[in-house]
Formats: structure tokens, C-alpha cells, sequence
């Protein structure tokens, strides 16, 4: 799952991390796809979206818009609705993590950044970006999180965004 730094005790509710990633579209309606990896095994891989953790009293959307920043050095974009709400568990680098995680809309015409803000476990366990069409993505082999994202691109590129979050399926691995 996605390399994060150490949650701070205000970005925790009810023992979930409080979590804004992105889903970041280009003029080719193209999603920016983070890889990330196990810090000490490269073969355990997967694929995400940016985004992370709250940090001190900022909301989600400041969240959403820092993290992408300091994952892509992506920060011309225009931050749209909430599409998704998930809960999910996952073991990474030797810890559970427990997350609350809001996926905003952005659009962005900016399809090359430099990431400047890892953290350290991010330069250990990210390995690079990658621009995906839907087509892409449904025909991928490697995981993605979340699980199903090429059925919710697709519904997201055929129907816009919902006039409410929808809330995915709880997510344990």
C-alpha cells in the first residue's frame, strides 16, 4: 500500500488516519498513478493514487493539494468534489495502517513535476509516476488501490463526478 509518513495523534479519528488522496485527470482524461513498492522488496508492488495524511489542523483539501505537491511536484490544479470515501488496513513497512481516506477530483494541465517533498519511507518505497488511460488501467495486471479504480474511472469519465461522495467497500489486506 502507499508509503505515508507517521500519522501525528491530531490526523487520527476513532483510530483511523484521516486521509486525502487525489484522483488527478489530465486533458486526456489520463489518472496520475503513483508505484509504489515494500521499502525492503522492490517484487512486493502496487500502484496509487497521491495523497496522505492529515498533518496539524489542515483540512483534507489543504492535505490533498500539499501531498500531491510533495509526491509529484504537480501543483497547478484545480481541486474538485469528493468522489469516494473508503476505509481500508494494510500492513507496510512492518506497521498496520488504519485509514479514513477522501478521494478529491483535481484536473491539471501539468503532466510532468518533480517529486521534492518524500519523506523518507516515501524515497525508500516510491518508484516513480505514470500517466494511465482507462483503457490502460482496465487491462493492467499489477494491483491497484483502490481495488476496482478502472470500473470507477470509467463511471467517473462516462457520468462526472456524483452529486455525493460514494462510499466504497471497506478494504483489509
Amino acid at each position: 500500500m502507499p508509503a505515508e509518513t507517521t500519522p501525528s495523534a491530531d490526523s487520527r479519528e476513532g483510530g483511523l488516519r484521516k486521509v486525502a488522496r487525489v484522483v488527478l485527470l489530465d486533458p486526456a482524461d489520463r489518472i496520475l498513478l503513483l508505484h509504489g513498492h515494500e521499502p525492503d522488496d522492490p517484487a512486493d508492488d502496487w500502484w496509487f493514487t497521491p495523497g496522505g495524511g492529515l498533518e496539524g489542523a489542515e483540512t483534507r483539501e489543504e492535505a490533498a493539494l500539499r501531498e500531491l505537491a510533495e509526491e509529484t511536484g504537480i501543483t497547478d490544479v484545480e481541486l474538485g468534489p469528493v468522489l469516494w470515501r473508503r476505509r481500508c488496513s494494510f500492513p507496510f513497512a512492518g506497521r498496520r495502517w488504519d485509514q479514513d481516506e477522501w478521494y478529491y477530483l483535481a484536473r491539471t494541465t501539468q503532466t510532468v513535476g518533480v517529486a521534492t517533498g518524500l519523506t523518507e519511507l516515501e524515497r525508500r518505497s516510491v518508484a516513480g509516476a505514470r500517466w494511465w488511460t482507462c483503457r490502460e488501467l482496465t487491462r493492467a495486471h499489477e494491483t491497484v488501490y483502490p481495488t476496482r479504480l478502472a470500473g470507477l474511472l470509467q463511471r467517473l469519465l462516462d457520468e462526472g463526478p456524483p452529486a455525493r461522495p460514494v462510499t466504497l467497500d471497506t478494504e483489509i489486506v
